[in-house]
This record gives C-alpha cells, sequence and structure tokens, in this order.
C-alpha cells in the first residue's frame, strides 16, 4: 500500500442529493456493530472513488445563523467555514462507503488547512468533489487526510480544504503506527495575554450542530459522548476555528490560506481564551495572523493556527 493511496485520482461518482449526516452516521453505527459481530477485518487501502456533488447552493437561513454564531458580519458572501459545512456531508460519505477501512464514528479532527481563491457569492451553484487520501500510521492509531474541492459552474477551483482525521485506537496491518506524531507535541507552550475571552455553553456543540449539519454524536450531549468513550460532549473544531477566522475579521484578503491544529478537546461548557497577533507588509497592509486558543485555568493549548494572503 503505498503512502498516498487513496481516490485523488480515482473515478468520480456523483451523487444524486446532498447526504444526510445524520443519516451517515446511523449508518456507520449500524456498519461498525456488523464488523464486530462477523469479525470481518476492514482492508487496508482507501477508496479508489471520489464523491461529487452538482448544484449545490446556500441556504440563506442557514448561512445567517452561520454568521450570527461564529461572529461573521452579516453579508451576501460565505465564510470559508460555511464552505467547509457544505462540502463537508460530500467528504463525509466517502469515510462512510463499505470499502473505507476505518471506523467514521468517534473519528477525531487534528488539523485543517484550507485554500480560498476568492469571495463566493450566496447564490452561486457550486460543484462539490471529495476524497480520501494518505492513510498513514499515528502512535495512537491510523490518520487520513480528507480532501474537498468546491467549484464554479465554470470549473474554476474557488475553495480547497484539506482535512486530517485520525481514528484512534484503531491499527491497521502494515501501516506503521510510530509514522507521524500528534500536532504540537513537541512545542512548549506559555500562555499569552488574551485578546479574547469565549464563554462556551453546553449547548454549544449542538447548535453549531444546527447550522452546519453537523450531528456527530461526539458534540451533542454528554450521554452520546460518552457512549463514544468521552467523558462530556466537545466543541467541534470547525466551529472553533471559524470563530477564531472571524476574529481576524475583515483585514484579511479575498484569497487566503487558513490552517489549525488541534491538540486538546474543548469539553463544554468551557471558557476559551484567544490570542492573535496581526503582521503586516512593507506598505502597511496586513499580510498574515496566527491565532491560538487555551484553557484559561490549566493553561493548556486547544488549538493554533493561521490566516495568511495568497499570491
Amino acid at each position: 500500500m503505498s503512502a498516498d493511496a487513496g481516490g485523488g485520482g480515482g473515478r468520480t461518482v456523483f451523487l444524486p442529493e446532498a447526504p444526510s449526516l445524520s443519516m451517515l452516521y446511523l449508518n456507520a453505527a449500524a456498519t461498525a456493530a456488523r464488523r464486530r459481530i462477523s469479525g470481518a477485518l476492514p482492508g487496508t487501502d482507501l477508496p479508489g472513488a471520489r464523491h461529487g456533488l452538482r448544484g449545490v447552493t446556500a441556504d440563506v437561513e442557514k448561512l445567517t445563523a452561520f454568521q450570527h454564531l461564529v461572529g461573521e458580519s452579516a453579508g451576501d458572501f460565505l465564510p470559508a467555514g460555511f464552505i467547509h459545512a457544505l462540502a463537508f456531508p460530500v467528504a463525509m460519505s466517502v469515510l462512510n462507503r463499505d470499502d473505507f477501512p476505518l471506523p467514521l464514528l468517534g473519528m477525531i479532527h487534528l488539523r485543517n488547512r484550507v485554500e480560498q481563491y476568492r469571495a463566493v457569492h450566496f447564490s452561486e451553484s457550486l460543484e462539490i468533489v471529495a476524497w480520501a487520501e494518505n492513510l498513514r500510521g499515528h502512535r495512537a492509531g491510523t490518520q487520513v487526510d480528507l480532501v474537498a474541492e468546491v467549484r464554479d459552474v465554470g470549473g474554476d477551483l474557488l475553495w480547497k480544504g484539506v482535512s486530517s482525521y485520525l481514528a484512534k485506537g484503531f491499527f491497521l496491518p502494515g501501516v506503521d503506527k510510530n509514522g507521524v506524531q500528534g500536532p504540537g507535541t513537541e512545542t512548549p507552550f506559555s500562555p499569552p495575554d488574551p485578546t479574547a475571552l469565549w464563554t462556551l455553553g453546553v449547548d454549544a456543540g449542538r447548535n453549531y450542530a444546527g447550522v452546519s449539519g453537523d450531528f456527530n454524536p461526539i458534540h451533542l450531549s454528554v450521554l452520546s459522548a460518552k457512549a463514544l468513550g468521552l467523558k462530556r460532549s466537545i466543541a467541534h473544531g470547525m466551529y472553533l476555528a471559524s470563530r477564531a477566522l472571524a476574529e481576524v475579521g475583515p483585514a484579511r484578503s479575498e484569497a487566503f490560506a487558513w490552517e489549525v491544529a488541534f491538540e486538546a478537546p474543548v469539553f463544554l461548557p468551557a471558557r476559551v481564551s484567544l490570542e492573535i497577533g496581526t503582521s503586516r507588509d512593507a506598505g502597511g497592509h496586513w499580510s498574515h495572523s496566527d491565532f491560538t486558543g487555551w484553557n484559561p485555568r490549566s493553561g493548556r493549548r486547544h488549538f493554533k493556527g493561521s490566516v495568511a494572503a495568497l499570491d
């Protein structure tokens, strides 16, 4: 199995409609149960197919609710995190395939990188294509990258996201478990002076699920999170990242790269301290912002990331 085996260059299966994330999670639970009962071993290769969906448009009501929830200014253009939410069901449908070797439920979101090439108007009709690639080892399980591309009706690439996930405790034969370490484990962290303090209620996961469609049980309640091995529900990584992006504000250009690495879950309810540092070019224009979020009581870092202008 090659390190970059996967559907990046495979055929594209276009879906008849947007998948329901709730149904995908239910099907994933059923698949996991069947595998436990049958004792069947999963394969060690990623699906060769990509999944696609044409004619995707934004729900204006959900867009407005998303903007309000993460602190983005109301407007006619889609926040990068909202585009991620539009692409997410198509991407998750790849992980829900029978030939996908890792369990979907309980996967941990480790990092994300997005490149947005221009502003996307809410009225645009979009085409989304997603695939899995780069199956690799981790000291705590197996990692995989989930790639999604969003194009306009003319075929121009507008947005690309690469999300890295960890199937914790799940080791595939022939995949080196010592190959990749977790993000941020090597660098010490001393909390700086915060520029913002977020207060997240126990319903933060449910609220984000309502605007994004991501009803993963680990985010919804204490009971559903405990069923998947967590002590309490946790905040969505993309909610935290989208809120940090909103804190950077309108100074960022229309074309930018946005990345974030998640180091420790935010158990709900919670308070999160945030620090944003901004760099400017020789002409005084914004060029780059770094952001860090941490637990104000323990000083433990939850996430770190950056936003930078694209040439």
